[in-house]
């Protein structure tokens, strides 16, 4: 029997580059710039003073004042994203059926902001100041357990989290429960606002940040020479997954197929990937062998990139061993270049920017790439956007903890 297929009828996106689908594409396709220096608190004691924060968003669009008070920042973004995506898919919720639509959605951290504050009320107070929504705001299902009480989907229900591969994750066990029946639609993605003292000092500590705080505007520099280390972003991303018959019958658009994921482990260290990137070309080569295809294929990856000397020096080792020859003619790009690392939301995000890649046959650039260093030889697409015509694109992520998801999109052909 051959397997059900899955396409993206829906997406949602709030990143430090634009708030919405059509702003967080055009500051991809405009190399925009999402660094700045932090503005949620006083810096003064700490060795990076800069991140990509969300800039101007008014949750209150999406969500009434009296959830939000209820709400750690990470699930206003996770739900604003849901809202986005929903109404993208244009889907009838009179003509659905509620327990076939599912809701996957990850956090790498969940809700940090209102740990650090409920804690501060502890310390200063006692028990007696510790808010009873507490834990319901801070924990990482809380975002997939929102959405699914926002639109009453009863579908499959729950989060993951995996570092960095967190949301990359989430949409890989959203297609593999289509694929094999368990619902028809489901809603996956990830969020994270993690810009606070802690993550931002914890960080610093395991000397990952960069500390370019008088050149915070080329500091995410993936595959530069200079690179020295990555750049807090925050934000969310949700993609509506959706079973392609059901998808045609109801006349939805299509933005592009999944084709096959590849999940694998380092078994090395915890924050370094193993050598030569051999995890990550391993989880490439899953979602190649998955897909069915040939690895000369793939057109276009949109690599994890952090912009730290070891990640950037293994993705690119894992890429020539994968592809051999072919690398050389492969598209490669970091969007973490304008939007910072988003840590559990990047690879719904990164996904997103893969879609419309194919979608619209342009690559987003690497900004600040200035100059690499012999190895590092690859097509990483400095400084411009480019048009390249697209039909199959694999995105990366890589998290601490060697988990490493890599997802194969296609352009929609019927």
């Amino acid at each position: 029997m051959s397997k059900r297929r899955v396409v993206v009828t829906g997406m949602g996106a709030l990143s430090p580059i634009g708030n919405n689908l059509n702003e967080y594409w055009s500051g991809l396709k405009e190399g925009k710039n999402g660094s700045g220096l932090i503005t949620r608190f006083d810096t003064s004691d700490f060795t990076t003073k800069f991140a990509c924060e969300v800039k101007n968003f008014d949750p209150e669009t999406y969500l009434d004042k009296k959830a939000l008070k209820r709400m750690d920042p990470y699930t206003q973004y996770a739900l604003s994203t849901s809202i986005m995506a929903f109404e993208d898919s244009q889907l009838n919720l009179e003509k659905s059926d509620l327990e076939r639509i599912g809701v996957i959605f990850g956090s790498g951290i969940g809700g940090m902001e209102t740990f650090e504050a409920q804690h501060r009320a502890f310390y200063e107070g006692g028990p007696r100041k510790i808010s009873p929504f507490f834990v319901p705001m801070m924990i990482s299902d809380i975002a997939a357990g929102q959405i699914s009480i926002h639109y009453g989907f009863k579908g499959p229900n729950y989060a993951t989290t995996s570092a960095c591969a967190t949301s990359s994750h989430a949409i890989a066990d959203a297609f593999i429960l289509i694929q094999r029946g368990s619902a028809d639609i489901i809603f996956s993605g990830g969020s994270e606002a993690a810009i606070v003292p802690m993550a931002i000092g914890g960080f610093n500590a395991a000397r990952a940040l960069s500390t370019w705080n008088d050149r915070y505007l080329e500091a995410s520099r993936p595959f530069d020479k200079d690179r020295n280390g990555f750049v807090m972003g925050e934000g969310s991303g949700t993609l509506v997954l959706e079973e392609l018959e059901h998808a045609v019958n109801r006349g939805a658009k299509i933005y592009g197929e999944i084709v096959g994921v590849g999940l694998t482990a380092d078994a090395f260290h915890l924050t370094a990937p193993a050598p030569e990137g051999d995890g990550a070309r391993r989880s490439m080569l899953e979602a190649i062998k998955d897909a069915g295809i040939e690895k000369e294929e793939v057109d276009y990856i949109n690599a994890h990139g952090t912009s730290t000397e070891l990640n950037d020096l293994h993705e690119t080792q894992a890429i020539k061993n994968l592809f051999g020859n072919h690398a050389y003619k492969l598209a490669i790009s970091s969007t973490k270049s304008m939007t910072g690392h988003l840590l559990g939301a990047a690879g719904a995000l990164e996904a997103i920017a893969t879609i419309l890649s194919i979608r619209e046959g342009i690559i987003p650039p690497t900004i600040n790439l200035d100059e690499s260093e012999p190895e590092l030889d690859l097509n990483y697409t400095p400084k411009k956007a480019v048009n390249k015509d697209i039909k199959y694109a694999l995105s990366n992520t890589f998290g601490f903890g060697g988990h490493n998801a890599s997802i194969l999109f296609k352009k929609f052909e019927e």
